[in-house]
């Protein structure tokens, strides 16, 4: 099975597309992503407990947090909306990660490098979960807007695999993005020469993701599969650790 198969497997709803096809309308059901890992609560879906568990879970809090918890405030609520987000990159380079607030525009809202190669993500999407954490520090970055922050410590489903570094969107972002304006929902490749540099095709996958804002020091993306459709679980999150 080639590399491009598995990613459409990932989406099994989504019949196969291309760079050129239609737009597709799909209807925004489902968000399966909740949580960052096992060992980090997600501050927006903290879990209900019985009063006895409360009372043991708060004896072990001291021992068990990790650095990665995001500080939320108690009175936050977070703010919700839906975005556009394309995953992407050459067979034998590494991933990037855009989202775009209007499906035409072709000026990302975020676009990061991932140092992450393509085929390692393509591993971890076959599991079914995937959850990307970049991480910045509070004590040197306290004032900087969190799209704003030029480098983050990147740890994907648990293990610290390297950097996630912001890009400004290059001639050759924007003329990829260009031809994917009819694609809402899709995985696919991108011929040689459109949107790259370089020699080889880029594999891509396109989806809706619903965009978290608990506060200034923590966002999420989290896909939202098609109705009815298991399919992948992906979220990237975004934390000033203090």
């Amino acid at each position: 099975m080639t590399k491009i198969d598995a990613l459409r497997r990932l989406l099994p709803c989504l019949s196969p597309t291309t760079a050129t096809s239609k737009a597709t309308a799909t209807p925004i059901k489902k968000r399966l992503s909740t949580s960052l890992r096992n060992d980090v609560v997600d501050p927006l879906h903290p879990v209900l407990t019985n009063t006895n568990q409360d009372k043991d879970k708060d004896s072990q809090d001291s021992t068990t947090t990790t650095d990665l918890e995001p500080p939320v405030s108690a009175f936050s609520r977070p703010s919700r909306s839906m975005v556009i987000g394309t995953i992407f990159g050459q067979r034998k380079g590494h991933v990037w990660f855009c989202f775009q607030h209007h499906r035409l525009s072709t000026k990302p809202s975020l676009l990061l490098e991932l140092s992450i190669p393509t085929h390692q993500l393509v591993q971890e999407m076959s599991s079914g979960t995937v959850r990307i954490a970049l991480e910045c520090d509070h004590s040197e970055l306290s004032s900087c807007p969190l799209h704003s922050v030029p480098i983050w410590t990147m740890h994907c489903n648990g293990r610290k695999i390297g950097f996630a570094t912001k890009r400004k969107a290059t001639r050759h972002n924007r003329l990829m993005l260009k031809t994917m304006q009819s694609i809402t929902v899709g995985a696919g490749m991108i011929p040689t020469g459109v949107g790259s540099s370089g020699s080889e095709e880029i594999m891509y996958m396109r989806a809706n993701y619903e965009h978290v804002i608990g506060n200034s020091d923590y966002e999420s993306f989290h896909l939202v599969n098609p109705d009815e459709c298991a399919g992948q679980e992906l979220s990237v999150y975004l934390m000033r650790s203090r």
